[in-house]
């Protein structure tokens, strides 16, 4: 119970928190590993922790904690329109992250989550967007469109009509200053046609 109360004081306060974490601050109290695993493995079962995969945990049982067990990190896509309201449709997160992590849809605390590849040159243009009571990395506007364009995914007349009306064109034209330049070309090709 002692060990208990200690993790709860150290680790609740965390979003998310790794075995390693866990491993590396119980070594400093000479307990052995397989006790950490334990604890961890009995706290789950109880619904104390949640498991978000590749040996990450948090307190919260929210899936948009899910994107931290990928930091660095930002939601985008149809989850960035989402979270700042700028559709209703629903969407399941979309986290992008430039770690190298096997893209694609994964299962995190029963639901899904698509993990998508970005180049470390284009992880930018992102703001924090406060949930009930911790914050998510969430691209702005101007670096979802540009997001929509890069990883090519087709958005509807309404979708860009809803992004181009709240979009700052000087954010939009820093934001394409650190874009390739065929990638810049498409989205001033978007922005002129409505199409790329």
């Amino acid at each position: 119970m002692k060990y208990l109360k200690l993790f709860k004081e150290s680790f609740s306060d965390k979003i998310v928190f790794s075995v390693r974490d866990v491993l590396l601050f119980f070594s400093k109290q000479k307990l052995p590993k397989n006790y950490v695993f334990v604890l961890l493995g009995n706290l789950e079962k109880q619904g104390i922790i949640f498991r978000l995969g590749n040996g990450f945990y948090s307190f919260k049982n929210d899936l948009l904690v899910s994107g931290f067990a990928f930091s660095p990190f930002y939601y985008g896509l149809q989850e960035s329109l989402s979270l700042r309201n700028l559709w209703e449709q629903e969407s399941i997160p979309v986290i992008i992250t430039p770690k190298k992590v096997r893209p694609g849809i994964r299962s995190i605390l029963d639901s899904n989550v698509l993990i998508r590849h970005i180049d470390r040159k284009m992880f930018f243009g992102f703001d924090f967007v406060k949930q009930t009571d911790f914050q998510v990395p969430v691209s702005t506007p101007e670096k979802t469109l540009i997001d929509f364009i890069y990883f090519k995914e087709p958005l509807s007349s309404e979708t860009a009509k809803e992004i181009l009306n709240n979009i700052n064109k000087a954010s939009l034209n820093e934001l394409l200053k650190k874009c390739s330049p065929s990638l810049k070309n498409k989205v001033e090709k978007f922005l002129e046609k409505g199409f790329y």
